[in-house]
């Protein structure tokens, strides 16, 4: 798995910080960031940094490289549930034609819906999974959809939109049912979790050492004739017109690649969309790992399987990048180190890699955004997923330097932080300011360089032995591996870690994040189901069990108000490489029983009376808790019939862009 989590300013972490520290960023005094604000959103812009010192052959592949991602979006939409692409496309005609009163408090609630709906590509809150439903009552609804020639469609529509009991999550929280019906993602069709696992347990072959990632690209139907069938993901079958468009413009990219390496791994990722064979798509992410000396790079593919609640299937998924040399030393350094850090990781000899393979770490200034990745971005990514893949070729480790930049920059705006509110000192807040922004990178590149890539699985273990705790143990895993490293002498050693108080910061807005500042994101009386938050507080509340006999982890009560504050940092680290250990022996043995115990004990419940207060104290800030980006625009410039230069151009218009793309790149 990859995505470190997102969103990472709604933590308030780096809020107070002027800079990104050693993000590579030059200055922009007078560009503003964030330009609206919805709901619990926030929508903010990011800045190129670098374009100018590019060729105009790379500009020209980074351009082509994006239209491709575009083309991609409406495969998430359709993906996240089967009804998202025909509620866009109802509101974009709303939005385009509707010539009644917009000033009204019904029709602003309408927008606001529209605005939600496009930033969670789709109906279901983009974290939080479940439905989410206009303010405007569904009898205005109606009447817009009947002024702009919808009616038709508008009981289904509105049935889709207002009822609560149809699609209520995406990906259903409920372990008592059938996730897998229960879920309204679009993977699966008439069928039941135990006909899904007993499908694909018919194709693995335990003991392939090169095992395909069976189902990754397909929705698993079954036909009226009972047949279970796979409706495949490539041109002539499943999203064959989105794919085609991709296609064309890979192909354009291709002849302006900068490598020869580049040019070959594009073949590869053309011919798998051709033909959806996944050993293909194996193929392309061996040649797309030993690509380390391009400066553009790109993902684009069917790519994470968070949504899957059997984690299998994958969402589509585009992100292009050029790479910021100077800031990429650090995370060079961290990957020629990878031996070392595996070698002395505190978990059992047996779940370590002899010998580490091909890891690459950079860091990035992202140039668009798409698919699963938009407008909701990761700040760190690793890649491939394929254990065999990390374990014999390595990975492809990235922190993207200008989203969280941006991020940063853009909480500056606002005079309140969640820092200030929930540390319990002005030491602790002092300490914050001078280390976070450094150690929040340092604790993103140890997650994705290495802790991803770190382990092995035993032989005979199934890489997806842990079902639908799959994500948020693995997204444990690497954030302990950080964790447990951020605080060890060798970061100071390899010049790294300014020095042996920098990480202390780190440990405590962890311990606050994950005991409770991380649910100023969550619905009062829900429960904590997102593959990330639930990691933070996985590890946030086996520690503080676990050191609770010598008070490691104290909670303290101030005019009424709760804070976790760490007094014995070294025990927290020896708490931290503990629970890394078991973690690793999880995964490694496939152990689904003690995974499952662990997140549902640690995870998923949030304590009501803490909740409360969280929220209510969060409220008084006046913040937003989810961030999200417009992406530049690349416009070619023409002289004489001839393409001399891509210019960038910054929008402030989310709006504008949402019905921009929707014009532009719908394909379905």
């Amino acid at each position: 798995m990859d995505k470190l989590g997102k969103m990472i300013a709604s933590f308030g972490t780096v809020a107070v910080l002027a800079s990104c520290g050693n993000s590579g960023q030059k200055s922009d005094a007078g560009f503003k960031y964030l330009i609206d604000e919805f709901a619990d959103l926030k929508i903010m812009r990011y800045q190129i940094p670098g374009w100018d010192e590019l060729t105009l052959q790379q500009k020209e592949y980074v351009y082509h490289l994006g239209e491709a991602a575009k083309y991609g979006r409406d495969i998430i939409w359709v993906q996240n549930c089967e009804v998202n692409l025909p509620i866009r496309k109802a509101v974009e005609t709303i939005i385009e034609n509707y010539d009644g009163d917009r000033e009204c408090r019904e029709f602003q609630d309408f927008t606001v819906y529209a605005k939600r709906l496009f930033f969670s590509n789709g109906i279901h809150h983009h974290y939080a999974e479940d439905k989410f439903f206009p303010d405007c009552p569904r009898e205005y609804f109606a009447s817009l959809l009947d002024a702009t020639g919808l009616s038709a469609s508008a009981d289904t529509l509105l049935d889709a939109i207002y009822n609560p009991d149809l699609y209520p999550q995406r990906k259903s929280t409920d372990k008592t049912g059938d996730i897998v019906a229960a879920s309204a993602v679009n993977f699966y069709e008439n069928v039941t979790r135990a006909e899904v696992e007993n499908f694909y347990a018919k194709m693995a072959d335990p003991n392939d050492p090169e095992p395909i990632s069976y189902g990754l690209n397909s929705k698993l139907v079954k036909g009226s004739d009972g047949v279970i069938r796979e409706e495949v993901y490539k041109i002539g079958g499943l999203y064959g017109p989105a794919l085609e468009k991709i296609v064309a413009e890979l192909g354009k990219a291709r002849e302006v690649a900068e490598n020869a390496t580049q040019k070959k791994y594009i073949d590869l990722l053309i011919e798998y969309y051709r033909t959806g064979d996944l050993r293909l798509w194996d193929k392309y992410n061996i040649e797309w790992v030993n690509d380390t000396l391009g400066t553009v790079d790109f993902v684009n593919g069917f790519v994470e399987d968070y949504n899957d609640p059997l984690g299998r299937k994958a969402t589509w998924e585009g992100l292009v990048n050029i790479k910021d040399h100077a800031a990429s030393e650090r995370t060079e350094i961290i990957s020629e180190n990878a031996q070392w850090f595996e070698d002395n990781s505190p978990v059992d000899p047996r779940f370590r890699k002899p010998v580490v393979k091909g890891v690459s770490a950079k860091v990035i200034d992202a140039t668009t955004l798409a698919g699963d990745c938009y407008p909701s971005t990761p700040i760190g990514i690793n890649l491939p997923n394929a254990d065999w893949i990390r374990r014999d070729y390595g990975s492809k480790s990235v922190t993207i330097a200008n989203i969280t930049h941006a991020y940063d920059l853009a909480v500056q705006e606002s005079p309140n932080s969640t820092l200030k509110e929930f540390a319990w000192s002005e030491e602790e807040v002092a300490a914050a300011k001078k280390y976070l922004s450094l150690t929040d990178e340092i604790h993103t590149d140890l997650h994705e360089c290495l802790g991803h890539g770190s382990g092995q699985l035993l032989p005979g273990t199934s890489p997806s032995a842990l079902g639908e705790y799959s994500s948020t143990l693995e997204e444990t895993r690497a954030d302990l591996f950080g964790l447990y490293y951020i605080a060890d002498p060798k970061l100071i050693e390899l010049g790294i870690m300014p020095d042996s108080e920098a990480y202390k910061p780190q440990y405590s807005n962890y311990i606050r994040n994950g005991l409770m500042v991380q649910f100023t994101r969550v619905e009062l009386g829900k429960k904590n189901t997102e593959a990330h938050m639930q990691n933070r507080k996985l590890i946030a509340e086996w520690c503080y069990e676990a050191g609770m006999a010598d008070n490691v982890i104290e909670k303290k009560v101030r005019d009424g108000k709760t804070y976790f504050v760490v007094n014995d940092y070294e025990a927290l680290r020896g708490l931290f490489g503990k629970l890394l250990a078991e973690v690793q022996r999880i995964k490694s043995e496939g152990d689904y029983k003690a995974g499952k115990a662990l997140v549902e004990k640690y995870a998923v419940d949030i304590d009501p009376e803490l909740h409360k207060e969280v929220l209510e104290r969060y409220a008084a800030l006046n913040l937003k808790p989810y961030g999200g980006f417009v992406n530049p625009e690349i416009i070619p410039v023409e002289k004489n019939g001839k393409i001399v230069d891509y210019r960038v151009e910054y929008t402030d218009d989310y709006l504008g862009q949402m019905m921009e793309y929707g014009r532009k790149y719908s394909t379905l």
